[in-house]
């Protein structure tokens, strides 16, 4: 379980996010973990990020209709442009405290100004002091 740490994104899954068996659709998944990244990352970079790649992703365990569904994320590196953020999803039945984790992916992200170009991550204290 993960304690002491606010999710970035925290979502009950849906009938409509779901098949006919009442399992959430991984793209559903997927889609909210790329939303959690960009907060995390957007946050970071002081700028626009656009997901520029994401690595493989393992389902763990299913998540049903009214799980909620907590997104973390950390941020593993740091480039000139672009930022690599781990993001976990972890579920947790409506009846239940414990949570469990559901699937983990690394997010690519890069950071664009206003031209949509790639831009320079701000750095970390901009203001020296």
């Amino acid at each position: 379980m993960i304690a002491n740490r606010d999710p970035l994104i925290r979502m009950i899954a849906m009938p409509a996010d779901a098949n006919p068996a009442g399992d959430i659709f991984g793209g559903w998944l997927m889609a909210h973990m790329d939303l959690a990244a960009a907060t995390l990352a957007t946050r970071r970079a002081r700028n626009r990020v656009v997901t520029a790649s994401v690595e493989a992703m393992s389902f763990l365990l299913p998540v049903v209709v009214g799980d909620e569904v907590s997104f973390y994320g950390t941020i593993l590196s740091i480039g000139r442009t672009s930022l690599k953020v781990r993001i976990e999803a972890w579920r947790r039945r409506r009846e239940e405290e414990q949570e469990f984790k559901v699937t983990e992916a690394t997010f690519t992200l890069v950071a664009l100004g206003p031209d949509r170009r790639p831009a320079v991550v701000a750095p970390d204290n901009p203001g020296g002091g």
